[in-house]
């Protein structure tokens, strides 16, 4: 049991406990909160999640935790690791069961007063065009070999068959690939499982949201990312579906066993893990990135209807209907990056669960480089964060810091974080009440059931502006812009 008085507050905002609280513990574990947060968070196993973090082979610097945090599947949501190559463990359970679940944010040319009297038409055809819910098929149709190719190609797939732009893929993390993808490590029920889902939404906390540009707090960054108050923005919130859960399923099992072979002491199975650099390892990391190639590609169809959406029902009124990426980001990835550790620079695993990265501008004298730099016209400036809030409530835009770099290896939190879990919130709210609720303030809502919306009500989670003004007070990264849902589509 972790209570507070274990923690140490080394600042206003970062709350440690010190190696010497575990005799397992390899280096400290840090948590990046408020002190009311704190209470929270310690309401469930969030705290005890992220000292387990600690003990893993290979862990360099700190174990962290971002105000979201809530608690997981071996580490916490919101929980970073780093470890260090070649022999530092990768673990399934420190990227999730939705590998590469991320957001992608897409602008407009359009002004709120424009799409309003189109909203609930636009809602509507979104609906029709992106298919949600669990098991739900998508609306292109893959053979076995073309599933490779997907897999091995991620977005650069969806660009060859005319479902992407180019400068989607400089928008997109990574460019939407990860080359260390290997189709190979996947198990047949993997794959047969991402063979029909290819452009679905999934269900859960998934969603397709368009928002308007309430408030910009940083005019130079926000202009550079073409953002303006008043400006229609689209949010799409998706990941691998079952093909990425499939492969977390098939590894988590098979690290039972490496664990053993490897003679890692782990306080929690949820942990189970492998070197990077061992056979298990290695093919963990294949089957992953292929996963992270096949949401980057999901989230690319995704984009592509929506951008249909948006043809279909504005085109008969404006001819500036169309939509353009501002940036794709991933919160469920384990990524091979350079950082520095007490003044050497080393090549890292760095687990980001329910975390995204929070890149500083890029900047040749800095004392940290990165395999996996921001796009041109970001370089200078630092890599947008996107911090989606729950149903109803605020989203927001951040830009990464060079203190990111130092502070968490360049992350940041992912979202709101919930309080509740989603039986709890079903049986504490009405979907239909929340509906109504909902679309009295504004808000046109299309949900697949009023269950599953249920799930997702706000009172389920944190307060998204008090987690964004904790990592922007933290300095882990600087508030541009803050979005006001008008339409949202749930999975």
């Amino acid at each position: 049991m972790v209570t507070r008085n274990d923690f140490r507050q080394l600042s206003d905002w970062v709350w440690e406990v010190p190696p010497s609280f575990r005799e397992d513990m390899r280096v400290p574990a840090r948590l990046f909160t408020s002190s009311e947060m704190l209470n929270s968070i310690l309401g469930d196993k969030t705290a005890e999640q992220l000292i387990n973090m600690t003990t893993l082979p290979g862990a360099v610097g700190w174990a962290a935790a971002m105000p979201d945090a809530h608690q997981g599947y071996g580490f916490c949501i919101g929980g970073v690791l780093a470890t260090k190559l070649p022999d530092g463990i990768i673990s399934p359970g420190g990227v999730g069961y939705d590998i590469n679940c991320g957001v992608r944010l897409l602008r407009s040319e359009l002004r709120q007063e424009e799409i309003a009297p189109h909203l609930s038409t636009l809602m509507t055809s979104i609906d029709q065009y992106c298919p949600s819910g669990v098991g739900r098929a998508g609306r292109t149709r893959v053979t076995d070999r073309e599933l490779d190719r997907l897999l091995a190609q991620g977005a650069k797939w969806a660009l060859e068959k005319g479902y992407a732009r180019q400068d989607d893929l400089e928008y997109t993390e990574s460019g939407g690939r990860l080359p260390g993808a290997d189709p190979s490590k996947l198990s047949p029920r993997a794959k047969k499982r991402g063979l029909t889902q290819v452009g679905s939404l999934g269900a859960g906390n998934h969603f397709v949201e368009v928002d308007v540009v309430e408030e910009i707090f940083d005019e130079a960054v926000a202009e550079a990312f073409g953002l303006s108050t008043g400006l229609i923005v689209v949010q799409i919130h998706s990941g691998s579906r079952g093909l990425g859960h499939q492969v977390a399923s098939d590894y988590v099992r098979r690290f039972q066993q490496a664990v053993i072979k490897y003679d890692i002491r782990l306080p929690d199975r949820e942990l189970v893990c492998a070197p990077l650099n061992s056979r298990e390892g290695a093919d963990y990391f294949g089957a992953m990135c292929a996963a992270a190639n096949y949401a980057f590609a999901n989230r690319q169809l995704l984009t592509h209807q929506v951008r249909q959406s948006f043809e279909k029902t504005l085109s008969p009124h404006t001819r500036r209907f169309d939509l353009h990426q501002v940036y794709d980001i991933a919160h469920n990835i384990a990524k091979v990056e350079t950082h520095s550790v007490e003044g050497q620079r080393i090549k890292l695993c760095v687990h980001r669960k329910g975390a995204t990265r929070a890149f500083g501008p890029s900047i040749p004298e800095s004392v940290l480089s990165t395999d996996d730099d921001l796009p041109a016209a970001y370089r200078s400036i630092g890599q947008p964060v996107l911090v989606p809030g729950s149903m109803g409530t605020a989203s927001w835009v951040l830009v990464g810091t060079e203190s990111s770099m130092q502070q968490s290896f360049g992350s940041c939190c992912h979202g709101a974080g919930r309080t509740m879990s989603r039986t709890k919130a079903k049986k504490t709210v009405w979907g239909s009440d929340l509906r109504t609720q909902l679309e009295a303030d504004g808000i046109v809502v299309r949900a697949g059931s009023m269950a599953s919306l249920a799930e997702e009500a706000p009172v389920a989670y944190k307060d998204v502006d008090a987690v964004v003004d904790i990592v922007h007070s933290a300095g882990l990264a600087r508030k541009v812009a803050r979005l006001r849902p008008l339409g949202v589509m749930k999975g």
